[in-house]
């Protein structure tokens, strides 16, 4: 289900590639526009131009997956992406989410009654500007709606040709298992960084399932959480240094080495910060950086975002 690629003009080639689904190939290191919006991921950025400078300079960096949802802004992230990037380059895979209501900064909330769901599917068609979404993800699944229903309706959706692929997102092994016998799920997008490996069981299910042949996508979200790791001395700071670049790289070089199926979204607001991030797809690891900082593992935390 991947490959490997050299380093090139777009630095996110470097990261290799992963076939979504078994077919719609994705370079591996993509872009998370959560960022883009105002604080508490609610309302306008303060900089709007910077926000459409970021999008057009992902895509020239080579990053072809972008994730969003309906409910960073909401749909401020969605509208953004239209402006900076329509019409859309052939090779760009949007993926966006439906399933997490907004009432004001910081504040989430599931809500999964089918009648939401396409309505949200419908909005982002438009606010996006597509016939169709490559990749829809449930949001959370909604504990007062039977999941049947949620994912019946995302398949509703996709046999309508509104939905090409469909996804979900800070679920357990259990939750994606009994998904997947009701539905084709080709992601699962949970909070994972080498600091945090509370997923760890969620993506060893991706990397099986992937390695039967049943492409399944591993999406970290909050992928540059370093914790103590990178602190003066510490295992990250120690490897940065070697290697000349900053912790946070070296964090995403980890996490790309660490699975062929994992697809880091890292976000920002700000075109400097973009390029460092993507250019840790140059990065490579040797084998003992590799298992001193896989060895080096921090206590989990959760921020207090959504993925």
């Amino acid at each position: 289900m991947t490959s490997t690629a050299q380093p090139g003009s777009r630095p996110a080639d470097a990261s290799g590639t992963f076939l979504l689904g078994g077919e719609l190939p994705v370079n591996r290191l993509g872009y998370g526009a959560m960022q883009l919006t105002g604080p508490g991921v609610w309302g306008e950025p303060r900089d709007p131009d910077e926000a459409v400078r970021v999008l057009r300079r992902a895509v020239e960096l080579g990053v072809n997956l972008i994730d969003t949802a309906d409910s960073y802004g909401p749909f401020v992230s969605e509208r953004l992406i239209h402006q900076a990037l329509h019409p859309y380059p052939d090779d760009l895979v949007i993926a966006t989410k439906g399933g997490l209501t907004r009432s004001g900064p910081d504040d989430w909330r599931p809500v999964g009654r089918p009648e939401y769901l396409r309505q949200q599917c419908e909005l982002s068609l438009r606010h996006l500007g597509l016939e169709r979404i490559d990749l829809y993800q449930l949001h959370r699944i909604d504990a007062k709606v039977p999941v049947a229903d949620q994912l019946g309706e995302l398949a509703l959706l996709q046999q309508e040709g509104k939905i090409r692929f469909i996804g979900l997102s800070e679920v357990t092994v259990a939750q994606l298992a009994e998904a997947r016998k009701l539905e084709t799920v080709v992601s699962v997008q949970n909070l994972y960084n080498i600091a945090d490996r509370s997923a760890e069981d969620v993506l060893e299910y991706a990397e099986r399932e992937t390695a039967r042949g049943d492409s399944l996508a591993f999406i970290p979200w909050f992928p540059m959480a370093t914790g103590e790791l990178a602190k003066p001395g510490g295992p990250l700071d120690a490897a940065a240094r070697q290697h000349g670049a900053s912790p946070s790289q070296l964090a995403l070089a980890w996490l790309l080495r660490r699975s062929p199926v994992m697809l880091p979204i890292p976000g920002t607001s700000r075109v400097a910060h973009l390029e460092e991030n993507t250019d840790a797809a140059r990065i490579e690891l040797t084998d003992a950086e590799f298992e001193a900082l896989s060895d080096a593992v921090a206590g989990p935390r959760r921020p207090d975002s959504t993925g």
